[in-house]
C-alpha cells in the first residue's frame, strides 16, 4: 500500500489573497519562535512532577482529548472502543493498538477541525510522521511514535523545554495539596509551573459532591468550616497557599454569570442549608452569585487575577456523564447574557485598579453587544479569547473583527490554549499566531494600520498581553522554542 504524505504547508491559515498572504507570512515568522506563556489550562502537574516516560501513543493522544472523543462518539464509535474508562462496570477498550487503529480508521473525520489541524500538526512537528494517519498507516506511525516516546528527549520536562514554555498554567482544586507542585519546585528543574485557584465545587452547594468538597478543605485547611464565615475564612487560606505556590489567577465556571450580594444573616442561612443537604438548586443560584462578589472582593485583597467561564451546560449528555463521569466532551453552549448580570460585580469592583477580570464566552452573538463594550470602558475587565467551541480558524477571526474596533486588542487577554493534551499546547498556540498574522495582514493592506503597528501587535497578541493580563513578570532572558 503506498504511503499517503502528510505535509505542512508553511502558508497554512493564511488568507488566499497573494497580498495578504506576504504580510502575515512576514507577521507570523516574527512571532513564531516567541516562548509560549499558558495561563489557563488542565495539564495534570502530576505529569512533570514525575517526568514519568509518556506510556504510549494512544493514551497520549486518544484516551485523554475530548475534542477527538467527543466528535467520534457523535459518529456512533462508542468511547469505550476508545479506550475511555467507564464508572458504571461497563468494558473498555485497554488494548493500545487496538484503540490506535480504530481512531486512525476514522482520523479524516477531523479534517477541516482544529483538532484536525492540531492533530496534523503534533504528528508532523513533534513525531516527525511524513504519512497520512489511516487505517493502513496506523501500526507503522504507532510503531514511529511508541520509538520516540521511548527516548528520553520525548519526557515531560524535556518536551516542555522543547516547546518554548515560559510559563504553564494548571487548575486546581480548591482543597488540593498542590504537592505536585512543591515536587516541581522542590525538583531544581527550571520550568515555571504554577496552580491556579478553582472553587466551583465549593459553590455548588446543592449539588450531591458538595458535603465531600467540604470535607477535603476541612482537612487541607486543619480547621473546621461549620459556618460560613469559617468557609470564607477558609477560602482566603486557600488563596494564600496558592498564591504562595505561584499562583496568579484564580477560576470559575458558571452556566450563568450573575453576581449579586446577598446579607451575611441569608449567606450564613445558604450555608447552613448546605451543610444540612436541604439546599435546592435556587440556593445555589444565589449562593454562587453571592460567591462571585466574594471572590472579587478577595481578588482586590490578594491580586489574583479572576477568570469567569460561564455559558456552558456541563455533561449535558446524562448517559456518558453515568458511564464515564464529567468533562467527556458533553458540555454544550447555552445563551449567555453579560450587561445586567454583572452590573453589580463592575459596579462594586469594576473600576479598583487592583482588581482584574477576564471573561470568557460560549455565546458568540455577545463579542460585540456586550463584552466589547464591557471591556472597551471598565479599567478592571480583559477579554478571554475565544473559547473550546469557537478555538478555530474562523471563530478567532470572528473574535477578532467583533471585538478589536470597540475593545482594541490591548483590552484582550491574548491567547490560552485551555488544554488538558500536553502535546497539542504548542499547535494551539501556532495556530493562533497564524490567525492573527492573517487578521493583521488584512488591516495592513486595507491601510487601517501599518506593518510597524501590525508587528507590535502581533507581538502582544502572543505573548505581552498574557502577561500583562495575568500579571506575569517578563523572564530575563525567555526561552525560544523550536515549535
Amino acid at each position: 500500500m503506498s504511503h499517503v504524505p502528510l505535509m505542512l504547508d508553511p502558508d497554512r491559515v493564511f488568507d488566499a489573497d497573494p497580498s495578504i498572504r506576504r504580510v502575515a507570512r512576514t507577521l507570523f515568522e516574527e512571532t513564531a519562535t516567541l516562548p509560549i506563556v499558558a495561563p489557563h489550562g488542565h495539564v495534570d502537574p502530576a505529569l512533570l512532577a514525575s517526568d514519568a516516560p509518556f506510556p504510549e501513543p494512544a493514551s497520549l493522544l486518544v484516551v485523554p482529548d475530548h475534542y477527538l472523543i467527543r466528535l467520534l462518539y457523535s459518529q456512533g464509535i462508542a468511547m469505550e472502543s476508545l479506550g475511555v474508562p467507564t464508572r458504571d462496570g461497563t468494558p473498555w477498550e485497554q488494548d493500545p493498538r487496538a484503540i490506535w487503529r480504530r481512531f486512525a480508521t476514522h482520523a479524516y473525520r477531523f479534517r477541516g477541525t482544529p483538532s484536525g489541524l492540531w492533530l496534523d500538526f503534533e504528528l508532523h512537528e513533534l513525531f516527525g510522521v511524513r504519512e497520512r494517519l489511516t487505517r493502513e498507516s496506523a501500526d507503522r506511525v504507532y510503531d514511529q511514535i511508541a520509538e520516540r516516546l521511548a527516548a528520553p528527549e520525548y519526557r515531560p520536562r524535556a518536551l516542555f523545554d522543547r516547546f518554548g514554555i515560559e510559563l504553564l498554567a494548571t487548575t486546581d482544586a480548591a482543597s488540593d495539596s498542590l504537592e505536585h507542585h512543591a515536587a516541581i519546585r522542590a525538583s531544581g528543574w527550571g520550568g515555571r509551573v504554577i496552580p491556579t485557584f478553582r472553587p466551583d465545587a465549593l459553590f455548588r452547594i446543592a449539588a450531591p459532591a458538595w458535603r465531600d468538597a467540604c470535607d477535603a478543605l476541612e482537612r487541607v485547611t486543619g480547621r473546621p468550616v461549620d459556618s460560613y464565615a469559617a468557609f470564607v475564612d477558609a477560602l482566603r487560606m486557600r488563596r494564600a497557599a496558592f498564591a504562595e505556590a505561584g499562583a496568579t489567577a484564580t477560576d470559575h465556571a458558571v452556566v450563568e454569570p450573575r453576581a449579586a450580594w446577598v446579607s451575611e444573616s441569608r449567606a450564613e442561612a445558604l450555608f447552613a442549608s448546605a451543610r444540612a443537604g436541604t439546599a435546592i438548586p435556587a440556593d445555589q443560584e444565589v449562593f454562587e452569585a453571592h460567591m462571585l462578589m466574594t471572590m472579587a472582593q478577595l481578588s482586590c485583597e490578594d491580586g489574583l487575577v479572576m477568570q469567569l467561564h460561564p455559558g456552558a451546560w456541563r455533561d449535558h449528555n446524562p448517559l456518558v456523564a453515568a458511564r464515564f463521569g464529567p468533562d467527556r466532551g458533553a458540555d454544550i453552549p447555552v445563551a449567555t447574557e453579560f450587561t445586567r448580570n454583572l452590573a453589580p460585580l463592575l459596579g462594586a469592583f469594576g473600576n479598583d485598579a487592583r482588581f482584574r477580570l477576564v471573561l470568557f464566552t460560549l455565546d458568540e452573538s455577545t463579542y460585540a453587544r456586550e463584552l466589547a463594550p464591557l471591556a472597551g470602558h471598565y479599567p478592571a475587565l480583559r477579554l478571554g479569547p475565544a473559547w473550546w467551541f469557537h478555538d478555530s480558524v474562523e471563530g478567532m477571526l470572528r473574535y477578532r473583527e467583533r471585538t478589536s474596533e470597540t475593545a482594541t486588542i490591548w483590552n484582550t487577554a491574548g491567547f490560552n490554549d485551555d488544554t488538558r493534551a500536553f502535546c497539542s499546547i504548542p499547535a494551539r498556540h501556532d495556530l493562533s499566531r497564524r490567525v492573527d498574522a492573517t487578521w493583521l495582514a488584512r488591516q495592513v493592506v486595507r491601510h487601517l494600520i501599518d506593518l510597524d503597528d501590525a508587528r507590535h501587535m502581533a507581538r502582544a497578541l502572543a505573548v505581552d498581553l498574557v502577561r500583562e493580563t495575568y500579571r506575569l513578570p517578563a523572564p530575563s532572558a525567555a526561552p525560544v522554542g523550536a515549535h
